[in-house]
This record gives C-alpha cells, structure tokens and sequence, in this order.
C-alpha cells in the first residue's frame, strides 16, 4: 500500500473523478493542503504486467495471423486492455481536507467528510456514508500480512524482537530500531489515517468540512470502450 501527497484540493483532479469532485477553482480553505493518495502497488505492477503480455500476444497475432485472426485479437484487446486498467491501475483513494473520492474498478464515489459514517477494515476495507457502503478496492486487506504483524508484534512485547534475514533468508543481521517497534499492516495503517481524517474533518471535528451529498459516477470511460470490445468479440465468435 502506498501513500502518495498530491496537490492541494483546489487543484483539478485527474480523468475520472467525477461529477463536482474537482472544479480547479482556489479554496482559501483548502488551499496549501496535500492530498492524500492510496493504491496498491502490487495490483498496478500486475496490471503492467498483464497488458505487456497482451499487447506482446495480440502484436504477434496481428504480425504473423491470417484471415479473420487480426481482427479478432484486435477485438479481445479491446476487451481486455479496459477491464485489467479497471482493476488494477485505476482504483485508488484520495484524501483531501474537503472530502474522500474513491475510485473504483467501475465507479467513483465522492463523500464530503461530514457524510462519512465509518471507514473500517474487516475483511475488506469499507467506507460507509448515508447508509450505504462503498468498498475501498485500492486498500486491499492482506489476511496474511495481517497475521505476520501480529506475531512480530508478538514478540516484541515479549522482549525478542526479530533479527532480519538477508538475501533470499540468508544471512541473518541485527534488528534495526523499526525491528523493534510494533507495526501496523498497511491496509489498516491506511483505515486508521483515513478514519482520523473522517474524525477531523467530520460534523463534530476540529476543522469541519462543508456539507454535501454522496456523488456516484460510473466509469464510462472503462465501459464503453469495453462494451464496445465484447461486442466485437461476440460478432467474431458467432460469424465465424
């Protein structure tokens, strides 16, 4: 999980926010305050990974295929390049003094901080506002990460803090001063940020934000081009 400052809430925001998220206009409020940004490194890295291999396959096809198989590699592109940016490259969560906006696979939800009700961590991580609960998809929750801070945590408590392995395990060196403190997974680290901004920011905070309404937008930009790329995809299977 990384966490990432942007400019200050004034600013516009990127492609995809959405309906009254980001109007470029200055907030005296707002103004000198960094953005906070969530994604999952792990799922963009695999995103990358994934339409290289794509790109790589359907080239090929295109190169070296004959009659209709050009076409319908082209057409499963089109398909697949929109939904793997969807899942892996887009989801991120941005944090700023005025509101949370959450951008989803297919979806981009806009919450002023007064409407947050609770962001929490379970199995996966949740924002809830006005009764209804949006799941936060660029704050995954590693079970096993999870597991793995409890047992270090563990053993610090007790006075036995682990010494760190080097390479592939080999070669065993002294705990540094972050060996020896307690830790926090980060999708819970990221819960616990956002849920003192929630309370900072909230009705009965330090510094309240304005008021609004949930704002939901659907992704058009990820949809239609996929449609479009199933579509095509379709024709080719059932005309061939």
């Amino acid at each position: 999980m990384t966490r990432q400052p942007r400019g200050s809430d004034a600013a516009p925001d990127p492609a995809g926010s959405g309906s009254g998220a980001g109007t470029g206009s200055q907030d005296p409020a707002a103004a000198g305050y960094a953005d906070r940004c969530y994604r999952s490194p792990s799922a963009m890295t695999g995103g990358v990974l994934l339409l290289a291999l794509a790109l790589w396959l359907v080239s090929d096809a295109v190169l070296n295929g004959t009659g209709r198989t050009p076409w319908a590699a082209l057409s499963g592109l089109l398909l697949f390049t929109p939904l793997v940016v969807a899942y892996t490259l887009r989801p991120a969560v941005f944090a700023s003094r005025r509101r949370i906006r959450v951008r989803n696979p297919l979806r981009t939800i806009t919450v002023p901080w007064p409407a947050v009700e609770s962001v929490q961590a379970g199995y996966s991580s949740e924002l809830i506002a006005e009764g209804r609960k949006f799941q936060l998809w660029a704050i995954p929750v590693s079970l096993r990460q999870r597991k793995s801070v409890q047992r270090h945590n563990a053993r610090v408590r007790a006075g036995h803090a682990p010494s760190s392995s080097g390479f592939l395990g080999f070669g065993k060196t002294l705990p540094s001063d972050a060996d020896r403190k307690e830790k926090r997974a980060p999708s819970d680290q990221a819960i616990d940020e956002l849920r003192g901004l929630a309370l900072a920011h909230g009705e009965d905070g330090e510094s309240p934000a304005e008021p609004g309404p949930v704002e939901v937008r659907w992704a058009y930009e990820i949809l239609v081009p996929a449609l479009a790329g199933a579509a095509a995809v379709t024709f080719f299977l059932t005309t061939g």
